[in-house]
This record gives C-alpha cells, sequence and structure tokens, in this order.
C-alpha cells in the first residue's frame, strides 16, 4: 500500500463465477455477523466500556478543571475541509497573515498562508489530485538510461544502480499486469452480482434488499437459488455496492494513474522538480481537490469537543495546521521535506503524518527535515503502514531511522493499528509490525471520524492509528507544557496498556490464507497500546506536578 494509509475494501476479485458457492443458506448469513464497532470507541476505556480505547473521557475526568495551553498540531496530508462544522473552529490561524489581499504579510515565503499551505497545487488555484507511485517515477527514471542495456556490459560502478531499475521495472510490470486480470475477474463478477441483485429484486417483489429477507427466501428454482446464493455469499463476505464501487475504482486509477508511465500531473505545480532545494512554490488551498483521508484524520485529533455535533477528537485544546502534500497516489520527498519545514517555522508542536511508500529516492531531503523538526523540540508520529508486513525489515518511507549512522530519533513515534475487538482481533489484520521499529499501537479500526461536507465516516487503517496517537501528545503537552517532545514520546512510549503476552491473529496472514497467531509483544517495541488516561498518570510523575483528583 502507497501514499495514505487507509484501507480500501476490496471485494475478493480472484472469484469467477465458477469459483461462487453453488449454495448457500440462511446460516451462512449468521454465522458471519458484521458486529459494528461501538461508537466513539476509540476515546473509551477498557475498564469502564469493555472497549480497548485510549480512555480518553476517562483521562479528563482526572484533568477537570486544569489549566491548559494550545497546541498546534500540523496534519501533512491531502488536505483538511476547514469549513467543516467540527473542525473549523479547531483550525490554526495565522495572526499574521492577513486573509485574501494576495500579499505575504508575515514574509514568510508563503502568500495567504491562513490555514496552512498546499504544496501539490499551483499558482493558478489548480492542485494536483491523483499522482503516480514512486515505485513508477523511479522506473521511468531510469528507463531511459538502461532500458535495453545488456547486463554484462553495465559498469560495475552502476551494477547497484541497474539492479535497483530491474527491481522497480520488474515491480511495475507485475502489478500492472495483476490489476489487468484483477480488472478482468472483477468485471465478471460485477455482472454476476448485479444479475443476481435483479433476479432476488424480482422474487422478493421489491426494489430495496434486506439482508435478512434474501436469507429468509424459499427459492424453488435454479435461477432464483443460484442469485441467493451470490448474494449470501457477498453478504458474509462484506461485499457491497459501495465495496463494489471502491474496488472498481481501486483497480482503475491504479491502471490510470499509479503505475502509468506516461501520467505525470507535476505541471499543474509549476516548480522545477530537480531543483530539490526549492520551497516557495504551490498555493493556499489547504482542501483541495480531495480532502477525504485528512479531514478524517484532523478530527481523530481536534474535532470539537463543547459543540455536541458529531465526534469528539481526543485533544480539547489543539488548533490543526493544514499542510497539503500527499495527492491520491505517492507523496514526493522535496513535497514531504518542505512541508515539515513549513510546519516547525510556523509554529507546529506536532507533525502528523498518515502516509508512506516504498520507495524514497530523495531520502536525504526528508531526513534533513525530520532533523531540523528533532532540533526544534517538535514530536512527529507517523503511521508504519497497511501492507501486513515487518517494517524492521521492509521499507516504509519516511523512516523511523536517519541519515548514515541509522540513528534512531527520540522525537518521532512509530504507530500500529489496533482493533476495538480485544481478543485475537487486536492488532489489525492489514497493519505493519516490527519489534525495533514500531513503538506502539493505537485504535485504527472502524474509527468514527469527519468528512468534508460535514460528513462522517468509519474507516481503518494506521492513518487513523496515528492521529490518535497525535491526539493524545497534544492532550498531554496542552496539560502539561513543561514537558519536552522527547519526554512526551517517552511518556506515551512508557503508560501504553501492556498486552504482551496476548496471542493475536499475525497481520498479513488472513489475506495470504494463512492462520497464525504470535504474541502481541512481537509486534511492536512496547507491546502495548496507547492510553491517555495511564499518559497523563505518568505525566503528572515525570513533571512533578501533583493533580488532585478531578472533583
Amino acid at each position: 500500500m502507497a501514499g495514505f494509509l487507509i484501507t480500501v475494501h476490496l471485494a475478493p476479485v480472484s472469484l469467477v463465477v465458477a469459483q461462487l458457492p453453488p449454495s448457500a443458506s440462511e446460516d451462512s448469513l449468521r454465522g458471519n455477523p458484521t458486529k459494528k464497532a461501538p461508537a466513539n470507541w476509540f476515546n473509551l476505556d477498557r475498564s469502564e466500556n469493555q472497549v480497548p480505547g485510549v480512555s480518553t473521557e476517562k483521562a479528563y475526568q482526572l484533568l477537570k478543571d486544569r489549566p491548559s495551553k494550545t497546541v498546534v498540531v500540523a496534519v501533512i496530508d491531502g488536505g483538511v475541509d476547514e469549513e467543516h462544522e467540527d473542525l473549523k473552529s479547531r483550525m490554526w490561524v495565522n495572526e499574521d497573515e492577513v486573509a485574501g489581499n494576495g500579499v505575504d504579510d508575515d514574509k514568510n515565503g508563503y502568500v495567504d498562508d491562513v490555514h496552512g499551505w498546499n504544496f501539490i497545487g499551483g499558482k493558478d488555484g489548480r492542485n494536483v489530485d491523483q499522482d503516480t507511485y514512486e515505485v513508477t517515477r523511479e522506473y521511468g527514471r531510469l528507463r531511459k538510461k538502461y532500458e535495453g542495456v545488456v547486463p554484462a556490459k553495465v559498469k560495475k560502478k552502476e551494477q547497484a544502480e541497474y539492479g535497483h531499475f530491474r527491481k522497480v521495472k520488474a515491480t511495475v510490470e507485475t502489478k500492472v499486469r495483476e490489476l489487468q486480470e484483477q480488472t478482468t475477474s472483477f468485471s465478471a463478477f460485477k455482472t454476476v452480482y448485479e444479475e443476481a441483485r435483479e433476479v432476488i429484486k424480482s422474487a422478493l417483489g421489491k426494489d430495496t434488499l434486506v439482508a435478512d429477507e434474501i436469507a429468509a427466501l424459499r427459492a424453488t428454482d435454479e435461477k432464483t437459488k443460484r442469485a441467493q446464493s451470490v448474494l449470501l455469499y457477498a453478504l458474509a463476505n462484506d461485499m457491497t455496492e459501495a465495496s463494489l464501487k471502491e474496488t472498481e475504482e481501486y483497480f482503475d486509477k491504479g491502471l490510470k494513474y499509479g503505475y502509468n508511465l506516461a501520467f505525470d500531473p507535476r505541471g499543474i505545480v509549476g516548480d522545477n522538480p530537480a531543483n530539490l532545494k526549492e520551497k516557495y512554490y504551490g498555493n493556499n488551498d489547504v482542501t483541495g481537490p480531495d480532502a477525504s483521508h485528512g479531514t478524517h484524520v484532523a478530527g481523530i485529533i481536534a474535532a470539537d469537543r463543547t459543540n455536541a455535533l458529531g465526534i469528539r477528537g481526543v485533544a480539547d485544546n489543539v488548533r490543526i495546521m493544514a499542510v497539503r502534500a500527499v495527492p491520491n497516489g505517492d507523496e514526493r520527498d522535496k513535497d514531504v521535506a518542505n512541508a515539515i519545514y513549513y510546519a516547525v517555522d510556523n509554529g507546529a508542536r506536532i507533525i502528523n503524518m498518515s502516509f508512506g511508500k516504498d520507495y524514497s529516492p530523495n531520502k536525504e531531503l526528508v531526513d534533513a527535515a525530520v532533523n531540523y523538526a528533532t532540533s526544534k523540540g517538535v514530536l512527529l508520529v507517523h503511521a508504519a503502514g497497511n501492507d501486513g508486513e515487518n517494517i524492521d525489515t521492509a521499507s516504509n518511507f519516511p523512516t523511523v531511522k536517519f541519515g548514515s549512522t541509522s540513528r534512531a530519533l527520540k522525537n518521532w513515534i512509530e504507530v500500529g493499528a489496533a482493533s476495538w475487538k480485544d481478543s485475537t482481533d487486536l492488532a489489525a489484520d492489514f497493519s505493519n509490525y516490527g519489534k525495533n521499529t514500531v513503538d506502539l499501537f493505537a485504535p485504527g479500526v472502524d474509527v468514527h471520524s469527519t468528512m468534508p461536507n460535514q460528513g462522517y465516516k468509519d474507516n481503518s487503517g494506521t492513518s487513523m492509528a496515528a492521529p490518535v496517537t497525535s491526539g493524545v501528545a497534544a492532550l498531554l503537552m496542552s496539560y502539561f507544557p513543561n514537558l519536552s517532545a522527547e519526554q512526551i514520546r517517552e511518556v506515551l512510549v512508557q503508560s501504553t496498556v501492556k498486552r504482551r503476552e496476548v496471542r493475536v491473529n499475525k497481520p498479513g496472514e488472513e489475506e495470504a490464507g494463512q492462520e497464525s497467531t504470535i504474541a502481541f509483544g512481537e509486534l511492536s517495541k512496547t507491546g502495548g497500546v496507547v492510553n491517555a488516561y495511564e499518559a497523563v498518570r505518568r505525566a503528572e510523575e515525570l513533571s512533578g506536578r501533583q493533580l488532585a483528583p478531578a472533583r
């Protein structure tokens, strides 16, 4: 998975008509009930609510009537809907900038950056929406040099680069072939599914289909039985019209944009891609053409807890600085580095990064920006990724380690995704993990948060787990302003609710058709889930600030 670290519910496209079960019964549906996550679960408490949330509400009971300071959290993402009912009062405002006057009032190099900045937009107001994956760009860059070259004639000093070329070429060609095959299989299944819906609509005499009625239908002819079987199978596998549409879009975008060597939207931005030191490009449109991911992330951190609307974010005294640098595709290292510099220079104390990719050709740019943020006392929170892989060995850039010495950062938190099911499913089946790389886990399955145009939606991914952690970090910085970013990180790590010995399904194996369990403690450094209540207690001890019991 690349770019945004949110899961896409893909229909099992490898299934074609002949592979569908010959029959299905009412029990096949009832045996796979879709249990919903409790509302606000990520803020709830294990002991009080029987859900492994981060105990936010319990933490605020402890902090009741305590003073706090506003903390700015930068969300480097695909855009944030600053007009959302649950976010507009929580957006960072650059007080030194006069909105809409076309002047760089604060002389920071960015004109009218009232709520943040957009590094993937042009001066003419256009914005990059779709982009290629980094592996595609790497293939395109090296193809000019190595395509058709006889391996034996490659110079010794170029052997490593040539090997990299062959790897990225094989990856792109394989992905394109797989997407084409999956698209064919998907189209066949979609046709069968749509025909089955029409048959069952006719059999039931209604246009709206309900799961229980489909299951209870006593079909007598083979055509209806077959259609019922198809729909029951789809329901049992959480396949809906919405998920089928999502799957179709996923395949279409991969072929049309992600792995398409001929696609290059960078001209929209108007920068010089070869000038890696260039900074002052882009525009002030922090919403962009698709703010769904960033708006969801921002809501988890900061949705207004007092307005009785929608949801409650984790942090109550926080402002969101929106920095747009991540398209639907892979972010570029130059943009990520500039986004970090912008966030730090304009007052962010925490930077949330719910994105990642497999390749980073200009990693040194991001490393330098991360090092700068660390030197300024800024906490960086990064999503571990959704490939179900061990990132102690696999790549998910930007990384927790940087520079030639591979020195681990003390202001960096790498976050895996946990489920609301406090059992063998505690670790999300898609989450990346790593005993030496991932610091902790946080709620990242069925997290309800804000969406553009006053919407709300459940999403899953380490993209959700990272902002839960950023929210807890912001809460701590707000109520314990004397603690440094490094100390806040230590508090979060030390105060996790330990689940080391719990046997959980190993991430990544369900999709591969395997089944095995692993100790939760083998998936991260702490073997724990972030917890606001325990973090507040630990921060109290560390800061020496005695908090009396809340009245």
